[in-house]
């Protein structure tokens, strides 16, 4: 029972850990942050309860796969993360309570570090153009004079009829070479569409989802 308590505790202290890292520099939800601080403990717990035990080893693996048709997609953050707290509950399971300690200094210290300089940052920020033109422009270079003047580089990546097909839909990705040129871009686009809808943001990718 001096056992249990003492690796419990341990856990409970170390998944606090967890999910104080997990939340530097990152939007995160409240019961994601509690869950990461408790699971911990609860992987720690079923380590101590399988140990040596075939039989129950089997059961909980059946039971932890069925986990995953409960969950929706994560970031690659919020599952590294997850893993990071089960890490460190296998190790307390396992009554190696120093090597979890160390474990969580050591990649908690770098999760921060890569977070904080510009480590795999993109030079360049992708954005997503939309365009709508009427039915009777021809699209094809219709706008490369402007993307050569105002962007690094431009795509188009899909085009789509609207308004029971009296209206074209483009979509490019593009780089802008600088941000304080986009309102001027706008406004040349708006000149060359006949002044119809414009939307310029964030490329809607999930790529960083796993």
């Amino acid at each position: 029972m001096g056992n249990l308590l003492l690796c419990t505790l341990a856990s409970l202290v170390l998944g606090l850990g967890v999910a104080g890292i997990y939340m530097y520099r990152n939007n995160y939800t409240k019961n994601f942050v509690v869950t990461l601080a408790l699971m911990p403990a609860m992987v720690q717990l079923v380590i101590m309860i399988v140990n040596g035990n075939l039989g129950v080893g089997v059961a909980v693996m059946g039971a932890f796969s069925l986990v995953r048709f409960r969950s929706i997609p994560g970031s690659s953050r919020e599952i590294g993360s997850i893993f990071f707290a089960m890490a460190v509950g296998l190790a307390t399971g396992m009554g190696y309570l120093v090597i979890a300690a160390l474990f969580l200094l050591i990649v908690g210290l770098m999760t921060m570090l890569l977070n904080t300089v510009s480590f795999g940052e993109q030079k360049t920020t992708a954005k997503e153009l939309r365009i709508t033109i009427p039915e009777n422009l021809d699209y094809a270079g219709l706008f490369d004079d402007l993307f050569s003047k105002y962007t690094q580089k431009a795509e188009l990546v899909r085009v789509k009829t609207t308004n029971m097909g009296s209206l074209y839909e483009l979509r490019y990705h593009i780089a802008l070479k600088g941000t304080e040129i986009e309102k001027s871009f706008l406004d040349e686009l708006r000149c060359r569409n006949g002044n119809l809808n414009i939307a310029i943001g964030r490329v809607t990718t999930r790529s960083d989802e796993l």
